[in-house]
């Protein structure tokens, strides 16, 4: 029996090419005007397509929110990884790589945090990512010294209040016109540090 092949589906890669559509029209359309047609069009299939991957416009965002959220748990999940790896240093590469996917998909994070409190399955994929990286933070807090407990003041409390800092700050440089992305990393890393260190 012939070996499978691990390449893509065309089903895959046609979901990829709606996405991707998605993404390029998100840096110059919001996303109350993006429509169906648009995306279908920009990724070079009917919308009778579309809809056999995707039921609407948000089911897309929903998913294109997912698909970049991956990355940012992938690079949170990293930090936890490597136990010789001091919790400074662990939440420095975690603010920067965050930092990374904010530069390299702007577009979708804001539309992300625009569109989180309007539409319910777009805000459960971004809830999700948040609160996933501030599970992994957590850790990264107790392995500093910052103890556990149910107090305002624990490790979780404290992580899942600072992961939610940084996504508003990140947010923020990005909606802005002369926005200062590396800035912004500094800032979010001084705090976190001095959390970390008393």
């Amino acid at each position: 029996m012939g070996r499978r092949s691990a390449a893509p589906s065309k089903g895959d890669l046609r979901e990829r090419a709606l996405l991707d559509a998605a993404e390029e029209l998100l840096a110059h359309t919001s996303p109350e005007n993006l429509t169906v047609e648009a995306i279908a069009q920009k990724a070079g299939i009917s919308r009778g397509s579309l809809y056999f991957y995707f039921g609407n416009k948000h089911e897309v965002l929903a998913a294109l929110v997912e698909r970049t959220m991956r990355t940012i748990r992938a690079h949170a999940d990293a930090t936890t990884r490597d136990d010789s790896v001091p919790p400074v240093v662990a939440m420095e590469r975690a603010v920067r790589a965050t930092e990374e996917v904010w530069r390299d998909h702007g577009t979708v994070m804001r539309a992300a945090v625009d569109y989180s409190a309007l539409h319910p399955v777009v805000g459960a994929a971004w809830d999700e990512t948040v609160e996933r990286f501030a599970l992994t933070m957590t850790q990264v807090l107790r392995n500093a010294g910052v103890p556990d407990g149910d107090g305002p003041d624990s490790a979780s409390e404290l992580a899942s209040a600072l992961c939610w800092m940084t996504e508003r700050t990140f947010y923020r440089a990005a909606c802005a016109a002369h926005g200062d992305l590396g800035r912004a990393s500094t800032t979010i890393s001084e705090i976190w540090r001095r959390v970390m260190t008393g």
